[in-house]
């Protein structure tokens, strides 16, 4: 037995590791320090330094940036990678709002109890059918335009062009696509 409780004590201890983990990576990739070591890639640096593949270095990645995301809600954070995984999809905002309802819900911390809980607080959603292919050039071709100029004002802070007038005209694009033609 007092084996066991020393062994559960490393594990505890052991837990928050992960996000610490994913803090050092992020710091190497943002900062190219794995150039220092001479790795031309962070892909290849975290392989060769850590034997961790693509996936498993971004994944311990997002979730710092979730439990950081998390960690002025309160004292209750997730433990471990497979709980965190879950609310990873989810913009910040989401992530604080559902975790805030979760903990207050009580429900046993697992990685399947936050999925569940998550996919339960989903709207459902109809399937539309996919008519993207029936759309002109010309309508693509002024789409795209109008991105490009969305791009441009964010790329100057919009100081040109406020991004309070960018979304009222989204607004009235919007209404002038539903309105039944008329104006």
């Amino acid at each position: 037995m007092e084996r066991l409780i020393e062994l559960e004590a490393l594990i505890a201890r052991n837990q928050e590791s992960f996000s610490q983990i994913g803090r050092a990576l992020k710091e190497i990739r943002d900062g190219r320090l794995y150039k220092q070591a001479l790795f031309e890639t962070f892909e290849a640096y975290a392989k060769a330094r850590w034997d961790m593949g693509r996936s498993q270095a971004y994944r311990l990645i997002k979730s710092y940036e979730v439990v950081r995301n998390l960690s002025p809600i309160g004292d209750k954070l997730p433990t471990n990678e497979s709980q965190v995984r879950p609310l990873a999809q989810l913009d910040p905002c989401e992530q604080r709002n559902i975790w805030k309802d979760l903990i207050k819900s009580g429900v046993e911390l697992t990685a399947l109890n936050i999925r569940k809980f998550i996919d339960s607080r989903k709207p459902r959603q109809r399937i539309k059918p996919d008519l993207s292919d029936r759309i002109t050039d010309e309508y693509m071709a002024a789409v795209n335009a109008m991105f490009e100029q969305v791009r441009v004002a964010q790329h100057d802070h919009w100081v040109k062009t406020s991004q309070q007038a960018a979304l009222l005209w989204n607004r009235v694009i919007r209404e002038k696509i539903l309105s039944n033609g008329d104006g």
